[in-house]
C-alpha cells in the first residue's frame, strides 16, 4: 500500500519486476531449457534482492524507523508484505518447475534422485564419486565442543543427521556442496537421458562418507542462507579506496544472516540447532521449501544437445558504417555512429581500441570501467596500447557491487603494465560509460569519444540491449574531456553546455526539458515525452512527470525494472522482459516539433541523479535520431513480451487487439536488422 496512490514502494515494485521474469518460465512460447534458465535468473535476482534491499529494510527496523518512502506502513509491515509476495511467487515457481520436469520427460529426459539410481547409472556414479568427487567433500562434525563454522553466503549445504538405536543422541554434521563441480550430471542409456544433482550424488554415498561411525541411519537435508551484503564504505580520507574495498569485501563475508531456506522435511531438532547456531533472529526470513536450493544453478541446466531447447542462435551483426571502412577511427571522424547491442557486435569497440593502440598518431586512451567480463578483450587491448607507447588512463570503480574483487584485480594488472589508475571521486560512484581517444593531427589534437548506456562488457553486450554513441563532434568530445579532467583532479567540475553530468546538472536539465513540454501543452501545442529506462524511482522526477501529464503532455514510458510511478491520464507505462535484458536508457522530447534525443548511463533514481558520476549525451545526427525513434516505436508496438505497468502491479501481457492483429515481438523484429 502506498501513501500516495500514485506512488509504488520500490521494494514491492522490484518484486513485481522479478515476477515478470518468473512469467517467462511459464511462457510456452519460450524454448524448454530457456524457461528453466528464467527460473535460475529469478532465483539469482531474489538472492540479490535479499542481500541488498531486504538488508536495508532490516536496518530501518533496527533504527526504529516509523515509515518507509512510498509505503503506507512501518518497515516491519513492509517486511511482512515482502514475505507474503515471495511466498506467493514461490508457489508459481514450483508450478513452473514441476511443469518443466514433466515436459522434459516427454522428451525422454528424467530428473532422478539417489533413491532412483539403477545399476547401470550406479556404476558410472561410483567412478565419478571415487575418482573425482570424494576428495572434494569435507564433512564437518557439529557439537558443543566445536565452534560452529562460518558458512559461505550463496553456497549450498547439506545438514546431516546420524541416528542409531544404540545411542541416545543424534550426531549432526555439515557438508558444503563443492562449487567447482557441475551441479548437474547427465547420463544417456537406451535413448534416454538422466540428470542427477550433485546434492543427490553426495546423499547416495553418505554412509561411505561417515563410515567410521556406527549409525543405523544417515540423512541429509539441503539448506542455504543469505547474508547482508549492502555494506557502507568508510569515509576516512586517510585510507586508500583500494584498502577500503578490501575491508568491505571482508565485512560482506561476515554480514548478518538475513534469510534461511531449508528442506521442509528437515527434522525439528536439526532445524532448531541450525537456526540457533547461524543466528537467525525472529524477523529474519525463514522459509521451508523443497528438496533443492540455489536454483540460480538452473541457468546452467544442460540442453542435451537439442537445438530446439534453446533460443535460435543469434550472431550480432557488423554495423553498416564499418562494412567498407578499413579504419574505424577514420569513419568516426566522418560522422557519428550509434551501436545497438546485442543487434550490433561489441567487437567494434574492441577493434576501435586495438586500432588506437596501433595508430602512431594516437597519443592517449582514457576509459572509465564499472564492470568488464573476465577475461576481457577490452583490458587486453588497453595493455597492448600501453606496450605501443600510448598513455592509458583507466578510471576503475571499485564500488561496483559484487564486482569489487574483479575490479581490484584488473586495476592491479593494468597498473603493473603501466596504466594510470584512478579510483574516481570520494563519495561518488563513477557509473558513466566513457572512452576518449586523443590523436595528433598536425599541431592540433583530435578527439573521439564513446558515450554509452552499458558497460564495456563483452559478455553482457550479447544479452543486454544497450546503446553506444561514437562521435568526433567537438561539442561532445570537449565535454567528455572535461569529465575525465574532473575524474583525474577531483576538483575541476567544468561547465557542460551539451552533456548532462550527474550530480551537477542532470536533474536540472531534465526538469527544464519537461517544463518546456508543459509550456507547449499549456499553449495548446503538441507536447510529448517518450522515455525508456531500467528503473524509475526518484519522486521529484515522478512528480514532475505527473505535473506534465496534468498539463496535457502525452507521456509514454518503457521501464524494464523498478517503476514507482503508475499510469494516469496522459501516462502509459509498459515493461518488456524477454530473451534480452532491456538495459538501454534514452529520452525523446517533442520540443514543439523539433525533437530532442538523448542516451544516458543514468536511470531516474536519486542515486543516479545526485550521487553518481553519470553522463547523458544529446544526439545531434538526424539519421541516428531517427534510429532511436524507430527503436522506441518498435518496442512500443510489442504485444508479445510487453506488460502493462499499473497500480495493482498485475503484470498483464499486452495482447493483440483482436485475432487479426499480427503478433509483434520487438526483440525479434530488431534481430532482423536494419
Amino acid at each position: 500500500m502506498s501513501k500516495n496512490k500514485f506512488i509504488i514502494n520500490r521494494e514491492l515494485s522490484w518484486l513485481s519486476f522479478n515476477e515478470r521474469v518468473l512469467q517467462e518460465s511459464l511462457d510456452r512460447s519460450n524454448p524448454l531449457i530457456e524457461r528453466l534458465r528464467f527460473l535460475g535468473i529469478y532465483s539469482n535476482n531474489l538472492d540479490e534482492f535479499f542481500r541488498v534491499r531486504v538488508a536495508n529494510v532490516h536496518r530501518m527496523i533496527e533504527l526504529n524507523n516509523k515509515s518507509v518512502e512510498g509505503y503506507n506502513g512501518t518497515p516491519k509491515k513492509l517486511l511482512e508484505d515482502i514475505d507474503h509476495i515471495v511466498k506467493k511467487q514461490r508457489k508459481a515457481y514450483e508450478l513452473a518447475y514441476n511443469r518443466l520436469l514433466k515436459e522434459l520427460e516427454e522428451h525422454n529426459i528424467f530428473h532422478i534422485n539417489e533413491t532412483q539410481v539403477f545399476p547401470e547409472i550406479k556404476t558410472k556414479l561410483d567412478t565419478f564419486f571415487y575418482t573425482k568427487l570424494k576428495q572434494d567433500v569435507t564433512p564437518i562434525l557439529l557439537d558443543k565442543k566445536r565452534k560452529f563454522p562460518r558458512l559461505v553466503d550463496k553456497e549450498i549445504y547439506l545438514a546431516v543427521k546420524m541416528t542409531s538405536s544404540k545411542k541416545e543422541k543424534p550426531l549432526y554434521a555439515l557438508i558444503q556442496i563443492p562449487s567447482d563441480h557441475p551441479r548437474f550430471l547427465t547420463f544417456e542409456l537406451l535413448d534416454k537421458h538422466y540428470v542427477i544433482l550433485l546434492d543427490d550424488i553426495i546423499r547416495l554415498y553418505l554412509k561411505e562418507l561417515f563410515a567410521i561411525f556406527d549409525f543405523d541411519d544417515v540423512t541429509a537435508y539441503t539448506f542455504k542462507f543469505t547474508r547482508d551484503a549492502d555494506l557502507t564504505v568508510d569515509d576516512d580520507i586517510s585510507i586508500s579506496m583500494y584498502d577500503k574495498m578490501e575491508e568491505v569485501i571482508k565485512q560482506r563475508k561476515k554480514g548478518e544472516p538475513l534469510r534461511f531456506i531449508y528442506d521442509e522435511k528437515m527434522d525439528d531438532d536439526l532445524l532448531v540447532y541450525l537456526q540457533k547456531a547461524i543466528g537467525i533472529s525472529n524477523y529474519d526470513h525463514v522459509a521451508p521449501g523443497g528438496r533443492y536450493h540455489n536454483s540460480k544453478d538452473l541457468m546452467t541446466f544442460p540442453d542435451f544437445g537439442i537445438q530446439s531447447f534453446n533460443f535460435p542462435a543469434y550472431q550480432p551483426k557488423l554495423h553498416p558504417a564499418f562494412n567498407e571502412s578499413k579504419s574505424i577511427i577514420k569513419r568516426i571522424f566522418q560522422g557519428d555512429v550509434l551501436l545497438h547491442y546485442p543487434y550490433d557486435t561489441f567487437d567494434h569497440i574492441v577493434d576501435l581500441i586495438r586500432e588506437a593502440a596501433l595508430d602512431p598518431k594516437v597519443t592517449s586512451i582514457k576509459i572509465n570501467i564499472y564492470r568488464v567480463s573476465q577475461p576481457s578483450q577490452i583490458i587486453n587491448a588497453l595493455i597492448n596500447a600501453i606496450k605501443n607507447g600510448k598513455e592509458v588512463t583507466v578510471v576503475v570503480e571499485l564500488q561496483a557491487r559484487f564486482d569489487e574483487e574483479n575490479n581490484m584485480l584488473l586495476s592491479s594488472l593494468l597498473r603493473e603494465h603501466g596504466a594510470k589508475i584512478i579510483y574516481g571521486i570520494p563519495g561518488l560512484k563513477v557509473h558513466s560509460k566513457l572512452l576518449m581517444i586523443s590523436k595528433k593531427s598536425g599541431r592540433k589534437e583530435q578527439l573521439i569519444a564513446h558515450i554509452g548506456t552499458g558497460n564495456f562488457h563483452g559478455v553482457t553486450a550479447k544479452i543486454y540491449t544497450d546503446l553506444s554513441l561514437l562521435t568526433a563532434d567537438t561539442r561532445i568530445t570537449k565535454e567528455v574531456q572535461k569529465v575525465f579532467t574532473l575524474l583525474e583532479n577531483n576538483i575541476e567540475r567544468g561547465l557542460y553546455r551539451h552533456l548532462m553530468v550527474s550530480p551537477f546538472n542532470t536533474r536540472r536539465k531534465f526538469s527544464q526539458l519537461i517544463n518546456n513540454e508543459i509550456k507547449s501543452a499549456k499553449k495548446g501545442k503538441d507536447a510529448k515525452i517518450d522515455i525508456k529506462l531500467n528503473n524509475l524511482v526518484d519522486l521529484k522526477m515522478i512528480n514532475k512527470l505527473y505535473q506534465a501529464a496534468n498539463a496535457g503532455v502525452k507521456i509514454r514510458l518503457i521501464v524494464r525494472g523498478i517503476c514507482c510511478m503508475v499510469p494516469r491520464k496522459n501516462i502509459t507505462i509498459t515493461s518488456i522482459v524477454g530473451r534480452f535484458l532491456e538495459h538501454s536508457r534514452f529520452m525523446i522530447f517533442h520540443n514543439d516539433g523539433n525533437p530532442l534525443y538523448f542516451i544516458s548511463s543514468a536511470d531516474w533514481m536519486t542515486r543516479n541523479l545526485d550521487k553518481r558520476i553519470e553522463v547523458t549525451t544529446p544526439i545531434y545526427d538526424e539519421q541516428i535520431q531517427q534510429e532511436i525513434q524507430t527503436i522506441f516505436e518498435t518496442q512500443w508496438k510489442d504485444n508479445v513480451k510487453a506488460r502493462i505497468i499499473d497500480e495493482l502491479q498485475s503484470n498483464k501481457y499486452i495482447k493483440p487487439d483482436n485475432e487479426k492483429t499480427e503478433r509483434f515481438s520487438s526483440q525479434e523484429e530488431l534481430m532482423k536488422g536494419r
